[in-house]
């Protein structure tokens, strides 16, 4: 009984431990996000005296950011037009990809593999140079284009992976049984594989979209003119070249940025869970 009792209290322990570990990287995820919605709503522009609920709400920031004195709308739309053609293309690229890993027997298929692992140990940052000069030689020096060939290369190599071990997880009977109807290599692609890859298809989704979202570092390279900055740039210059006055602006500016984000991943959330934890587990 002292034995069992000594097994209960340990677990017991145990669940607290980490049910205490949880809360506490819930507060320090969350706090941020609800003080940047309450600094939005802080008829100031400072931050000094920024509350969670502030005493005077007020949604003049977000009207800010549309009368026309920045160009928010036009930073808004190009981080949507190149997080959606990102998303688009990585999606084609990646699951013919991991089709071809995951279904068929080459030459060089471990090699490929192996080197999409390699890749991924290689920081973004350390290409930066390469990418600029490599986009100067082929003129797309402050286009958008430019961006979305980089992200998608750059989504590649970790969703091919992720999207393979999902791949294997389905039994490839169902191949054989299409083939023995008649049906092709494109056929099974399209209307048997794919369907059941909903889940992975939709993790494969949002990490496309929301990557280019968050990038300065590269699109701060890549793109010169205003008309053409994504909304990290154009909210980091609002906040520099008016040495932080407009804080409260930038919070409006970026509780917007999480809408689309949101309204992807509640539309993709009965899929999200499964695929993420049976891309990751399968091999």
């Amino acid at each position: 009984m002292s034995a069992k009792h000594s097994l209960k209290k340990s677990n017991a322990i145990r669940l607290t431990l980490s049910y205490l570990l949880l809360a506490m990287v819930a507060v320090v995820i969350i706090y941020p996000l609800i003080w940047t919605v309450g600094a939005s709503l802080n008829p100031g522009s400072s931050l000094l005296n920024t509350s969670i609920i502030p005493d005077n709400f007020s949604f003049i920031h977000y009207q800010e950011l549309f009368d026309g004195r920045i160009d928010y709308a036009a930073w808004y739309w190009n981080s949507m037009k190149i997080s959606f053609l990102t998303m688009v293309l990585t999606l084609i690229s990646v699951s013919f990809t991991a089709y071809a890993f995951s279904r068929f027997r080459f030459r060089g298929r471990q090699n490929g593999l192996m080197l999409f692992l390699l890749l991924q140990m290689v920081p973004q940052f350390s290409a930066l140079i390469a990418i600029f000069v490599l986009a100067q030689m082929l003129g797309l020096v402050n286009s958008h284009l430019a961006l979305v060939l980089v992200y998608v290369g750059g989504m590649i190599p970790m969703n091919t992976y992720l999207m393979k071990g999902y791949l294997d997880a389905i039994p490839k009977d169902l191949d054989e049984s299409a083939r023995m109807d008649g049906a092709g290599n494109f056929r099974i692609f399209i209307e048997i594989i794919m369907p059941l890859s909903k889940p992975i298809i939709a993790v494969v989704a949002l990490f496309s979209f929301t990557g280019p979202l968050g990038d300065f570092i590269l699109a701060s390279t890549i793109l010169r003119t205003p008309d053409q900055f994504t909304l990290p740039i154009g909210l980091y210059n609002l906040v520099a070249q008016k040495m932080g006055a407009s804080y409260t602006t930038y919070a409006a500016g970026a509780v917007l940025i999480a809408v689309p984000v949101a309204i992807l991943y509640l539309s993709l959330q009965k899929y999200f869970v499964s695929g993420l934890t049976a891309g990751g587990t399968k091999g």
